[in-house]
């Protein structure tokens, strides 16, 4: 059952930030690009990467997430020796809880860990859009004999307070991290991808158990931790296309990159294949008025209207005399007869009722007010009503701060 490496993966996270997106589901199993989940990406690249033995730390309404991972086998993760394992919390004889934070959830699955016995454990997000070999990374984590190596990346400067920030030496050694701070001195940012020594990182994850002052969090105690203690630490530095999809407008010019071939996010690479759980259904269909430019739909899509810059996902339906412009439908999406769309995101199943009009553009709103305009899941929204740039309703249909 020995493997060199396990990868877990935190994929518990309510998702707040995505706020009537993930009232009902995980952050994780939110669909993007026409035909993943968010979830897709890392699991994608552990199969890539060689990765064999993943364990999914779910916590926050599970069930779908779950239901959608299954076997791991669209991933081609379905060993008998290794393959996916769903880790939700669970009751031991001292009693049940709630993952406390990133560090208490590795620690409450040590056993599953200790199980394999790795040499090396990969810590990845489920909320995080991106294609990256994890295998370079653990060359460069043996390679320096490092303890703990945190994959980074430059962030614009006024952006760097929002993430860890670290400070290096010429041979990209860490010699300071600080967690979200204030005035940052550097733009080196965590991408939240650690490779860690299990020996090692099995060792503080105990002792920070013991501190009832923890936080139990990987930035906040488990770094400085290791850090102050002189452990090798290394920053593995990653160039290509990262995107943490954790927002609202995150997630909309996610999609929007899928569509911009300079962006980075090639989806049609056949060298590193992002792959998906996808259910059977029957080619999409554009009808003979139907008018389509610069767009991605999906199979069992029916387009009758006008798409344009758009995003529509499995089983999206947009009738005649419809248009939808820079938004991304979600799976199920019905637009009915002489409906506008404009930069909007749609929730799963969503109805826009004939000649109704969500969202605006830009340039026909007062620049203050603007913002897109976001649909719970299965919200129906009236034949001729208007729901304004920046507006948010939940599945009743009723406004909800952002």
């Amino acid at each position: 059952m020995k493997k060199e490496c396990v990868a877990m993966l935190l994929a518990g996270g309510q998702g707040s930030r995505l706020r009537v997106l993930t009232e009902e589901m995980a952050k994780p199993a939110v669909p993007f690009g026409g035909k993943y989940r968010i979830i897709d990406f890392p699991l994608s690249n552990c199969a890539n990467s060689g990765i064999d033995t993943v364990g999914v730390l779910t916590q926050y309404r599970p069930l779908e997430l779950n239901s959608y991972i299954g076997s791991g086998q669209a991933w081609d993760l379905d060993y008998s020796d290794g393959g996916v394992h769903i880790l939700p919390p669970y009751q031991s004889a001292a009693g049940a809880s709630w993952f406390k934070g990133t560090a208490n959830a590795i620690y409450q699955n040590m056993g599953f860990l200790d199980l394999y016995d790795p040499d090396y454990v990969l810590i990845l997000s489920g909320d995080h859009v991106y294609k990256m070999n994890y295998a370079k990374m653990l060359d460069f984590h043996k390679a320096r004999g490092a303890e703990c190596t945190i994959s980074v990346m430059e962030v614009p400067w006024d952006e760097a307070s929002r993430f860890g920030i670290m400070n290096v030496d010429g041979e990209d050694r860490i010699t300071e991290f600080q967690e979200k701070p204030r005035e940052p001195k550097s733009n080196l940012a965590s991408m939240g991808i650690y490779v860690f020594s299990w020996k090692a990182l099995r060792s503080y994850l105990c002792a920070d158990e013991e501190d009832p002052n923890s936080e139990n969090d990987f930035g906040k105690n488990i770094i400085p931790a290791m850090l102050s203690a002189g452990e090798r630490m290394y920053a593995y530095r990653f160039s290509g296309y990262w995107k943490d999809v954790g927002t609202l407008e995150s997630l909309w010019d996610a999609n929007m990159d899928m569509l911009s071939p300079a962006s980075g996010l090639d989806l049609l690479d056949e060298s590193w294949p992002i792959y998906a759980n996808t259910r059977s259904s029957p080619a999409a269909y554009l009808g003979p008025r139907a008018e389509v430019r610069h767009s991605a739909f999906n199979r069992g899509s029916e387009i009758e209207g006008t798409v344009e810059n758009s995003v529509l996902s499995q089983g999206v339906i947009v009738e005649e005399g419809a248009s939808v412009s820079y938004s991304v439908l979600l799976p199920g999406v019905r637009v009915e007869r002489g409906a506008q769309v404009r930069y909007a995101i749609l929730g799963e199943n969503c109805r826009v009722g004939a000649e109704a009009r969500v969202g605006a553009a830009p340039e026909d709103c007062d620049p203050d007010a603007w913002g897109l305009a976001v649909l719970a899941p299965e919200c129906d929204v009236a034949p001729g009503r208007k729901v304004k740039a920046g507006i948010m309703l939940n599945k009743r249909g009723e406004e909800r701060a952002k």
